[in-house]
């Protein structure tokens, strides 16, 4: 659930989770549940809503705080 929140979250603001997930984590091989869930996401015209501190807590919540430093990135470049 986490990896569809925090993908569709990204289809949803026009970025790519892929290269995303590998700028937080440039040594790790590809992460095949990402790409089998990415098959999941919807465009973003047919998909509620993320909130950006919803995606954020999901991926915290999960350890995984170098993706959500590299969203939270993402989002204060988009809000300035």
């Amino acid at each position: 659930m986490m990896i569809l929140i925090y993908s569709q979250w990204c289809i949803n603001n026009g970025l790519d989770p892929v290269e995303l997930y590998e700028k937080a984590y440039p040594g790790q091989l590809k992460n095949n549940a990402l790409k089998e869930v990415m098959e999941e996401t919807v465009p973003a015209k047919e998909s509620a809503e993320i909130a950006d501190q919803t995606v954020l807590n999901v991926l915290q919540l999960f350890g995984n705080d170098d993706l959500a430093f590299i969203v939270q990135e993402h989002i204060e470049k988009r809000d300035n």
